[in-house]
């Protein structure tokens, strides 16, 4: 119970650095420090059940390759989440990623990347809306291992380009976070990644940060 409780406060603090850097409306600037957190997640309501197999259908492929040479291969799911893939598809296919890194690593929880270049200089694109049950839209996929999910700030519409992957089931998060796909081959790349060794960044000082960059050589999308 104590050790919870330590993880329960470290990750809220964690969340008040949230807001660092200058602001730009609606840019990759107001979202350059988005931070996962763990909190109460809300109770599920009878309204918004559907057919969920419709929303797994037809998925679109995803690749996301590593200048280490890790590969990880997944799907995301149009049906799902229909801004949130299309804005993910959009950047793969204009490069937007190639040379950003996994920023944010916390082993036992998540990966974050696809803000920041090797050296911490932010890349800045458009935000979206937050298709998740909290911000009213009916979105079921929970955060477990591999699934892929968009970060944000306190603002529900705030996600942008950052993405984060789970390394462990973690239910706190469902309906919080709009999950919009998964990986499928290739996770121990995930666990690999989470278990760099970490430090301050050299830009905001926040921890979590790999002290060795772990950057993406691309992303690729299609059926």
């Amino acid at each position: 119970m104590k050790k919870l409780i330590a993880l329960v406060l470290s990750f809220s603090m964690l969340f008040s650095l949230a807001s660092c850097g200058n602001k730009k409306s609606k840019t990759q600037d107001e979202t350059s420090n988005n931070q996962i957190t763990e909190t109460a997640s809300p109770s599920p309501s009878a309204e918004t059940q559907v057919d969920e197999s419709k929303l797994y259908a037809d998925p679109i492929s995803v690749t996301i390759e590593l200048e280490n040479g890790g590969v990880m291969k997944g799907e995301l799911y149009p049906n799902l989440a229909p801004e949130t893939v299309s804005n993910f598809v959009k950047l793969a296919k204009e490069k937007f990623y190639d040379g950003l890194i996994f920023h944010r690593v916390i082993n036992g929880f998540m990966i974050q990347g696809g803000g920041y270049d090797k050296d911490m200089k932010p890349k800045e694109s458009t935000t979206i809306k937050g298709e998740f049950t909290q911000n009213g839209f009916n979105n079921p996929l929970k955060h477990t291992r591999g699934v892929l999910s968009m970060a944000r700030t306190p603002d529900p519409d705030s996600a942008s380009s950052q993405f984060f992957i789970m390394q462990k089931d973690t239910p706190s998060l469902d309906g919080q976070y709009a999950a919009f796909g998964r990986i499928t081959e290739g996770l121990e790349y995930i666990d690999e990644i989470a278990t760099a060794k970490t430090g301050a960044d050299p830009v905001y000082g926040q921890a979590d940060c790999p002290i060795e960059p772990i950057i993406i050589k691309t992303i690729t999308v299609g059926k």
